[in-house]
């Protein structure tokens, strides 16, 4: 039997503990395609770690700067799994990758400072800078070729811009950037002397291209992935990066993430606003000791999960653009679908609604509140579950369209 076998999902256990509009919060009967988030349990090895842990029943303190084991754990799987050299003195262990956009937003932004944030793009970089008391600064990211078209961006630079949020690889997109369009980003940043809210949350679930060739010119990493950091770290002192476990290892309701850049200067102000050298702030315990278990031990789960998802997208892929009125490309990276419903003539809302009330499936719908206002005529749809679980959620799909 495989990791990602059909049976090894337990509906059961996601109805009591999977929320954020996924089992535990549709109604009885619906099959949620919602939030990026795993139908299947995470590697064993996370349990066992984290069962050995607790078992002489101690539950102090930790270094106010985190486990010198998980900096040393996630130096070496960036260096090993996308070529990143960060020294672990420069990682900093905190409450998820979406706490670290935060306290980066508010170690680079004053009041009134303007952050280029893509639309379409995950909402983090929006609230994010909004939280630090920035502007946001709404890029029109759109496709050319199946990249982002970054042509234009220069001209969304003003003289209050102080950063650009870089979702890479992209969220809802699922696309990746070049090497082109890196250097096209950095040099921008460095003629205005701007930083990099660099977000690669993603960078571990990345495929092959769709045409299957092993991914862009110059790529590193897994899939093709190319980093910001591939530009070397000298040039890279004005990028702050984040990353998470919820989406490569299944573990988001653990909160573990992190923030890491090549600069001391910048570093140190990550960690004067996080609050970490108080007990105000930081990461749990057991959140570090999760993942360093991922880290050391679990990457042949992700790997394994990464062909499951192949096989998903590609399926998924064919039966959205086979039904009328929809149509979607095939993503790069993510297991995330961005599927266009403008033909159907209804707002993103209004057919999520109309999914959820006449055909029992959930997606996220496009819209300012998810992705932007340039997300709107469009529905995201997770496919990180079961084939089957996928199936029956496409038929429902291919059905409520029928509906209308």
């Amino acid at each position: 039997m495989t990791l990602f076998a059909d049976q090894n999902i337990n509906i059961g256990a996601l109805r009591k503990k999977a929320f954020n509009y996924r089992w535990a919060e549709v109604p009885e009967g619906t099959i949620p395609l919602t939030a990026a988030d795993p139908d299947y349990p995470a590697a064993p090895e996370i349990s066992r770690a984290l069962i050995d842990y607790i078992r002489d029943g101690y539950f102090s303190y930790t270094p106010k700067l985190g486990y010198p084991e998980f900096a040393q754990a996630l130096s070496t799987a960036l260096a090993r799994r996308k070529g990143e050299e960060i020294p672990p003195r420069l990682i900093l262990p905190i409450d998820s990758a979406a706490r670290g956009m935060y306290e980066i937003a508010r170690a680079v932004l004053r009041p009134g400072d303007e952050m280029i944030v893509f639309d379409p793009a995950d909402y983090l970089f929006r609230e994010s800078c909004l939280a630090a008391g920035g502007k946001p600064v709404y890029f029109p990211a759109r496709l050319k070729g199946g990249y982002i078209d970054l042509s234009a961006l220069e001209n969304y630079i003003t003289p209050k811009t102080r950063m650009i949020g870089l979702c890479n690889p992209h969220n809802p997109y699922g696309v990746l950037y070049r090497g082109e369009d890196l250097e096209h980003i950095m040099g921008l940043c460095e003629k205005y002397d701007l930083y990099i809210m660099n977000d690669e949350i993603w960078s571990d679930i990345v495929y092959a291209d769709p045409s299957g060739s092993s991914g862009p010119s110059g790529s590193s990493g897994p899939g093709g992935f190319l980093s910001v950091y591939s530009l070397g770290n000298e040039r890279c002192r004005r990028v702050m990066s984040v990353f998470g476990f919820s989406k490569s290892f299944g573990i988001a309701g653990l909160r573990a993430g992190c923030v890491y850049c090549t600069d001391e200067e910048r570093f140190a102000e990550i960690v004067k606003v996080s609050a970490v050298m108080t007990t105000a702030g930081g990461i749990s315990s057991l959140s570090q000791v999760a993942g360093i278990a991922c880290l050391n031990e679990c990457y042949y789960w992700v790997d394994e999960f990464v062909r499951h998802l192949k096989g998903n997208r590609d399926y998924a892929a064919g039966r959205i653009n086979g039904i009328p009125g929809l149509s979607c490309h095939v993503p790069q990276a993510t297991y995330l679908m961005y599927v266009d419903i403008r033909q159907l003539g209804l707002s993103s809302e209004g057919f999520a609604e109309h999914l959820k009330k006449n055909a029992g499936l959930a997606v996220v719908p496009g819209g300012r509140q998810y992705f932007g206002a340039a997300s709107e005529g469009y529905v995201r749809i997770c496919f990180a579950t079961s084939r089957e679980l996928l199936t029956e959620g496409l038929d429902r799909l291919e059905a409520g369209v029928g509906l209308l």
